[in-house]
């Protein structure tokens, strides 16, 4: 888990923690990997059953492409993914070898979590949709195929609930020297009033 986690570790930044990285369920896994799997097996056993010099090469190259089609598929269910961190959720999706894109929402930003399983196979099997819709501009960011959705909801709000509270107490601080601050200049502008007043006595006596 957490070598796997490494290949997530570019989307967050440096004062965050990674709390849980939510991939889609593992069946979805291997249903990405069938085909190619069942294309290198085929070409290992023409091989075997045509052993010639012609048949090898074809085989090899069939082979190749097989794993580089397997590897595809792999980074396809792999990396699309959610990063649950202590300060949001961080949305992946993995469209190609050059083609990458993330969205971050703050849990300050998330106006509604829910999460869906439907049909037979998803109540089984326990896997559904989870959604997170956006205050600021209403978008909505989901993955689809979560293995324990409610779970996963239980998390995040309880996540949430932490940073919020973190994020008050902060808020609350900053205002405290805020006005502390306003206090303190208040009071040296009320000293400077006093010092001139002095010294304007202090010229009138003489």
């Amino acid at each position: 888990m957490i070598i796997g986690n490494r290949l997530f570790y570019r989307h967050i930044e440096d004062d965050e923690e990674l709390i849980l990285v939510v991939h889609k369920h593992w069946v979805l896994g291997i249903q990405h990997l069938l085909w190619p799997l069942f294309g290198f097996t085929a070409g290992v056993l023409f091989l075997y059953m045509f052993p010639f010099k012609v048949i090898y090469y074809l085989s090899a190259l069939w082979a190749i492409a097989a794993m580089v089609w397997l590897l595809r598929n792999f980074y396809d269910y792999y990396l699309d993914a959610w990063i649950i961190t202590d300060q949001g959720i961080i949305d992946v999706e993995w469209h190609g070898w050059f083609h990458r894109q993330s969205s971050r929402v703050l849990y300050s930003d998330i106006q509604g979590l829910s999460y869906e399983i439907e049909g037979i196979v998803g109540t089984v099997m326990r896997y559904g949709t989870i959604s997170v819709e956006k205050i600021s501009n209403g978008m909505v960011i989901s993955l689809d195929s979560v293995k324990n959705p409610k779970v996963v909801e239980g998390l995040v709000l309880k996540k949430m609930e932490e940073y919020l509270h973190t994020k008050n107490l902060s808020d609350a601080k900053h205002v405290q020297n805020l006005l502390s601050q306003i206090v303190a200049n208040e009071i040296q502008l009320n000293q400077f009033d006093d010092d001139d007043d002095d010294d304007d006595d202090y010229d009138d006596d003489d």
